[in-house]
């Protein structure tokens, strides 16, 4: 039994642009935020990467067998660097995801990390919201609205986390609760980082563009962006969600460039997608908050404004870490599937009404 009032959570999180486990603690009570405690990354080899890489798209099958030890022992051996824990948010690995026809697929048994770290365990975050007709993603909203309410912002802000996918989080911090109409809207705005580092891995063999090089020393192709907008997905209201490879055109549509205008043209796409979604939104953030791998590379993130024409900063400026934003989700959740509170709501997944998902592990004597 998680006792009450604030609680140290520890949480995971490898993401769709497979470079590795972010693992991050924060204190909370499941609903207010009330600190933040260490970090730490392990990445994935070039080896593993490959054998993750093979896999995408799989659903539950005992072939994965070898795939899953790898994720559980490398989550394994990040998390047990940490002490004091009351309580692990294990998100897993996202091979295949598919809400349309009610299935999603986070390889990696949370039953295996409580055993191996002595811990509680709250897993499988996705699989109630798509069953009840969620998109099961994004997840990390609630969250959202909590550091909004902890960084004090008095007006609406967008949290964007770029990712292998983008996703972005409306919040307005004027409403007195998360469940409150109004407080959130979510949804996953298109490609980010993934078709990127892709292009990069088969170009150079590195895994991303770093400082941006390559695509600002390229020029965007803007009929192969204009096609890549007119894709169905960006005229359909949200809540809505997308799996890693839904775009797998942009891939191919840029195959006969050249490195420069390809990176070029693929981050131009991530940011008219990012356009394209705040014309979903209630009314235009004060600022855009951007978070992960994508907030570090400079043609990004230049791209963004002049698309959007909105403040765009990385959350550091606001005291936040934008490495490990989504790992503390994980935590943050895991304390409200632990106490019975809910994960997803309408306005972030589509579900039909708040749902607590999520499986907790006490570990096994």
């Amino acid at each position: 039994m998680l006792k009450p009032g604030i609680v140290t959570a520890l949480g995971a999180m490898s993401g769709t642009s497979l470079d590795g486990v972010d693992a991050a603690v924060i204190q909370t009570d499941g609903v207010t935020i009330a600190g933040f405690g260490p970090s730490a990354y392990r990445p994935y080899s070039v080896e593993e990467q490959a054998a993750l890489k093979a896999v995408l798209g799989r659903w539950p099958d005992p072939e994965l067998e070898d795939v899953a030890e790898l994720i559980e022992t490398a989550h394994a051996q990040v998390l047990a660097g940490f002490n004091a824990v009351d309580l692990v948010g294990f998100h897993g690995q996202t091979l295949a995801h598919d809400p349309d026809s009610g299935r999603t697929h986070q390889l990696g048994d949370g039953q295996v990390l409580a055993d191996v770290l002595e811990c509680p365990v709250v897993w499988d975050f996705r699989s109630a919201d798509v069953q009840m007709g969620g998109q099961g993603a994004p997840l990390a909203p609630f969250f959202h609205f909590a550091l909004a309410k902890y960084i004090k912002a008095d007006a609406p802000v967008a949290f964007l986390n770029l990712g292998g996918v983008g996703n972005i989080t409306y919040v307005d911090p004027r409403r007195p609760k998360v469940e409150a109409d109004g407080a959130i809207l979510a949804f996953d705005t298109g490609p980010a980082n993934a078709p990127i580092n892709d292009l990069m891995m088969d170009w150079f063999g590195y895994d991303h563009d770093a400082d941006g090089a390559t695509a600002l020393a390229g020029t965007a192709d803007q009929g192969i962006v204009d096609q890549f907008l007119n894709h169905s997905y960006f005229a359909r209201i949200p809540p809505k969600s997308l799996d890693r490879d839904a775009f797998a055109g942009l891939a191919e549509a840029v195959d006969g460039l050249g490195p420069e205008d390809a990176a070029a043209t693929l981050v131009a796409a991530c940011a008219q997608s990012v356009a394209r979604a705040l014309e979903h939104c209630p009314t235009r953030p004060e600022r855009l908050l951007v978070a992960g791998g994508g907030r570090k590379n400079p043609a990004i993130m230049q791209a963004l404004y002049y698309a959007t024409q909105c403040r765009v900063v990385p959350v550091e400026d606001v005291g936040l870490d934008g490495d490990m934003l989504e790992a503390q989700a994980f935590a943050y959740l895991a304390v409200r599937v632990a106490r019975g509170l809910p994960t997803s709501s309408p306005s972030t997944t589509g579900v039909s009404a708040h749902v607590g998902g999520g499986t907790l592990s006490q570990p096994r004597a």
